[in-house]
């Protein structure tokens, strides 16, 4: 495998970097040009910038603020929110990002993976899956940016992921919501089971709180990357300690 990817995980809202703990109570964090360079110069792999409200107030990302990201970054970096057409990933592209994420849009059309996979390129192609538990089973979750919106999508997780490969996603990245923002690990068993069914790229995403949780979700999951926000945001974890951490440890990552 190629080496394993550090991405912070930047939730936009007007702006400003926002976190909240399973989705809910979000607290300022930061500018986001301003915390993206940050992350720039601290070696991360590349960045995901996700306007969080795009979706439940049914509008798409600021082409402009995407623009201002590109030419204050030198990695490869993914934005979402909103995006229900070809022609809206393609402007996110020539504004200069690298990767556009799906995640409500795919649920309300999935043809739209394919199409944007037909004109864009796989590789361009990331759809993003909120996922909860429920009961011995996980299911899909909908418009999570907004908690007065979000809802059940009536689809089990494992049976949408392998959905959104065959349409032609590049790369999925799994969101835990019962991990996420409360530091106490990957859902090591959710993530194995979607790595278990996939052939592409699956990055993992909910629950960073220490180093030892990237080992752990790399060894045992073996997840692609690994996504993390308010361990980064907060100074908790630097990505250069942690990076020197888990190549100490035998995982391949880029230095």
């Amino acid at each position: 495998m190629t080496a394993r990817r550090i991405i912070p995980c930047l939730d936009v809202k007007d702006g400003r970097v926002v976190k909240g703990v399973r989705f809910e109570g979000h607290r300022d964090m930061g500018d986001a040009v301003e915390l993206a360079a940050r992350y720039r110069d601290q070696g991360a792999d590349e960045l995901v910038f996700y306007d969080i409200t795009a979706s439940p107030q049914g509008r798409t990302l600021d082409y402009g603020w995407v623009r201002d990201i590109a030419r204050t970054l030198d990695i490869p970096f993914c934005v979402a929110g909103g995006i229900r057409t070809v022609d809206q990933a393609a402007r996110c592209l020539d504004n200069g990002a690298d990767k556009v994420s799906i995640n409500s849009p795919a649920l309300e059309r999935p043809d739209l993976i394919g199409e944007m996979a037909a004109r864009l390129g796989r590789q361009c192609v990331v759809v993003g899956v909120d996922s909860k538990r429920s009961g011995d089973d996980w299911v899909v979750h909908q418009y999570t940016g907004d908690p007065s919106a979000s809802r059940g999508a009536g689809r089990r997780t494992m049976d949408w992921i392998l959905e959104v490969q065959a349409l032609g996603a590049g790369e999925i990245v799994l969101n835990c919501m019962d991990e996420d923002g409360v530091r106490r690990g990957y859902d090591i068993a959710q993530l194995a089971a979607a790595r278990g069914r996939l052939t592409i790229p699956l990055v993992a995403s909910g629950g960073a709180g220490t180093a030892s949780h990237f080992l752990d979700v790399f060894e045992s999951a073996n997840v692609s990357g690994a996504l993390a926000a308010s361990v980064f945001h907060t100074g908790t974890l630097a990505i250069p300690e942690l990076k020197a951490f888990l190549g100490g440890a035998g995982v391949e990552v880029r230095q």
